[in-house]
């Protein structure tokens, strides 16, 4: 990838670690700075009592900002909603930047607040014409990548009290067309002609839509326009939309925060997903919650710079863009091409840089495998230099003015835009090594969030100024958090273990037209069950620790149902059990199987492979065409790609009753397979690069 290339360039650059005198004088000139330097971020709560416990039974943790339980719901009156948020926003400076696009040229191109908000009513003015009605619970569809287009939309939609309803490619056609019918959408806005032709080959089972926007006049193509009049369906470039809208312009019909913001599909496990529906108060509150948090290591304020290339029709971004945008700061949105991401950030030099555990981890590899690959002298810069800043983060201490940061990482610092103030992680674990890794190299602090769709993306954080790991942190001051009883998997909350919980302005008002999801999800009492499994630390922190379904997530955020592909997996005839495996640190799934003795040694004779069942099983092409027959199966059953297992261990005897491995239901004993095979599965997860 071009930005791995650009970082192993920098490391084999001697000027980035200067002469071997320039390097003794560092030494020395450190080792005095760190003798008289203190804890330079210091938290306004106490690190070692994070959250406090609540009297009662229910142990109910608060954060410490908010001891007297007044859960924050916003920043300030005038920021209740997403509009507000705007407004509030274009009030530092109406020609300052809002909202723009990294170019091919290498610079980026921004509309002003004041442009961002006439072309949000030309846009919003139009739909209305077209038949959407403001403040009626009008949902509009986006199928679109991150673009300006979408954030045009997007403030669009807020100006008029419209709830937009992000698609996105990995829910399918399918399911695309189960969104659209269960909101009876009528309008959808898409910019590329293989997203619009996705819509119209399924138009005939989605019979409430009427309109598609084309936000790339250029991708509507002689197929799309055939498409389109089979389908009764009209099409609208966005600029014949802004044109109806300047001839019927209509005045904003401003939400209030119980009104809906919009209705986020989750990617859903087994079935169809479920659309989680938040109002603007739900975004609001998170976003305040995460503001007093982050405190003092990042101040958000007019003019800096959000780099959108996660996807927008996840929560996790939605967030990011409304903290830009109702601070007055700007957003860039990236190419497109995630393989180019490095050149976009140079281009944008972000303040921040919001991420996943995947990408980041490959940031870690590539600069490790750099090092590893250079010569003694440099290996031996880089390590004094990692040393000394793990001995800073032991004393609390993240900076990025060190000799060392000169000698070692300020190219690499350079690389990531220069400007970095914070790294945020979400979507899934960090590894503790990584966060340590990444807190050194690029100076600044690493926070890692928690949360769901459901809580508006967050609700805990990990606090600037505590550098420990293998924690999420507490609660955010806009929601509570308890944990209760799993007996079937030995959790109490009396041990301070169990089902995470939450309660707060910031959990989603329910499933759209959902009752059943929705009562499973939320309690008579308002809290939001995860599904997670979490374990309180004495300082008040909370650690993800297991899941209560058979439920696990991906590194790069994706959900995996174990039992769906085992089922799957069941029809491939040469086993005869099948356990499906992944690591939430790691972006694929694994699978111990129990080899068919009847099937196997037959298979394996045409092969020209002899030998017993045992001896089968360790037989690398026996393996791999074992796992080639798995994802045929898996594939001709509509498996997704990150659904299929990467790697297989194959075991010659089953799982039974006997061997502690299966209940008496019949049901695979998880947590003891997980602890059976442990070295097998360390086996199957090789260091991913």
């Amino acid at each position: 990838m071009p930005w791995e290339n650009t970082v192993l360039e920098v490391l084999r650059d001697p000027a980035v670690y200067g002469t071997l005198g320039a390097v003794l004088v560092a030494v020395s000139l450190e080792l005095l700075r760190r003798r008289l330097q203190g804890n330079d971020m210091a938290s306004p709560v106490d690190l070692n009592k994070q959250s406090i416990v609540l009297p009662g039974e229910e142990r109910i943790h608060i954060s410490a900002f908010t001891p007297d339980r007044k859960f924050i719901k916003y920043i300030s009156e005038d920021r209740k909603t997403v509009y507000e948020a705007f407004i509030k926003g274009k009030s530092f400076d109406g020609n300052a930047d809002c909202l723009g696009s990294c170019m091919q040229s290498g610079t980026v191109e921004y509309l002003s607040f004041n442009q961002v908000e006439v072309a949000a009513k030309e846009i919003g003015s139009g739909l209305i014409h077209l038949g959407l009605k403001p403040k009626a619970d009008s949902l509009l569809g986006i199928y679109a990548q991150n673009r300006l287009e979408w954030g045009l939309t997007d403030v669009a939609c807020v100006t008029y009290t419209i709830t937009n309803v992000p698609l996105y490619d990995t829910l399918g056609p399918d399911v695309c067309s189960f969104v659209i019918n269960e909101g009876k959408i009528t309008m959808v806005a898409c910019d590329t002609a293989k997203r619009i032709k996705a819509i119209l080959e399924k138009a005939s089972e989605s019979p409430s839509l009427k309109v598609i926007i084309v936000m790339l006049p250029n991708e509507v193509t002689d197929e799309v326009k055939q498409l389109a009049r089979e389908s009764n369906v009209q099409l609208y470039t966005i600029q014949e939309l802004r044109e109806l809208g300047k001839k019927h312009m209509q005045e904003p019909s401003p939400p209030s925060p119980d009104d809906l913001y919009t209705v986020c599909y989750t990617s859903g496990t087994t079935g169809n997903p479920k659309g989680a529906m938040l109002t603007h108060g739900n975004i609001i509150a998170a976003g305040a919650g995460l503001e007093k948090a982050c405190y003092p290591a990042l101040v958000f304020e007019p003019g800096q710079v959000h780099l959108s290339y996660l996807p927008l029709a996840h929560m996790y971004e939605r967030l990011n863009v409304l903290m830009m945008m109702m601070h007055g700061g700007k957003t860039a949105y990236y190419r497109g091409d995630v393989k180019a991401i490095i050149d976009d950030i140079k281009m944008a030099c972000p303040s921040g840089f919001c991420s996943v555990p995947r990408l980041l981890n490959r940031v870690h590899d590539r600069i490790t495998q750099g090092v590893n690959a250079s010569n003694w002298f440099k290996r031996t810069i880089f390590g004094m230099a990692m040393k000394s800043k793990m001995a800073d983060l032991q004393r609390g201490i993240v900076r990025n003015d060190t000799i060392w940061d000169r000698l070692a990482f300020k190219r690499i610092q350079a690389i990531m835009g220069g400007k970095l103030q914070v790294v945020f992680s979400g979507a899934a674990p960090l590894s503790p090594e990584v966060i340590s890794f990444l807190r050194c190299v690029l100076g600044c602090p690493v926070l890692e969030g928690y949360g769901q769709t459901e809580s508006a993306v967050i609700s805990t954080l990990t606090l600037p100024g505590d550098h420990a790991t293998g924690q999420v942190g507490p609660p955010l001051p806009c929601c509570e958090i308890k944990l209760i009883d799993v007996p079937e998997m030995e959790y109490y909350a009396k041990d301070d273990q169990g089902e995470i919980c939450f309660r707060g302005p910031n959990i989603f008002r329910g499933y759209l037209n959902n009752p059943e999801k929705t009562k499973e999800a939320l309690d008579e009492d308002g809290w939001l069950h995860s599904g997670d499994i979490g374990h309180w630390l004495p300082n008040g922190t909370l650690k993800i620790t297991d899941r209560r379904k058979n439920i696990f997530k991906l590194a790069q955020g994706e959900y995996l149902a174990p039992e769906k592909i085992e089922t799957v997996y069941g029809g491939c005839p040469l086993i005869d059990q099948v356990w499906v495996y992944g690591d939430s640190l790691k972006s694929y799934a694994v699978s111990i199987a129990v080899a068919s003795a009847e099937t196997l040694p037959r298979w394996a004779s045409k092969q020209g492979i002899s030998g017993s069942v045992q001896e089968l099983c360790r037989n690398k092409k026996v393996i791999d065409g074992v796992l080639a027959d798995m994802t045929r199966v898996g594939k001709e059953a509509g498996l997704k790609s990150f659904e299929q297992v990467r790697h297989l261990h194959l075991h010659h005897e089953p799982f039974e009753i006997d061997n502690g491995l299966m209940t008496p239901t019949q049901k695979l004993k998880r947590a003891a397979l997980r602890k059976y095979f442990a070295e097998e599965l360390k086996a199957l997860y090789p260091d991913e690069s």
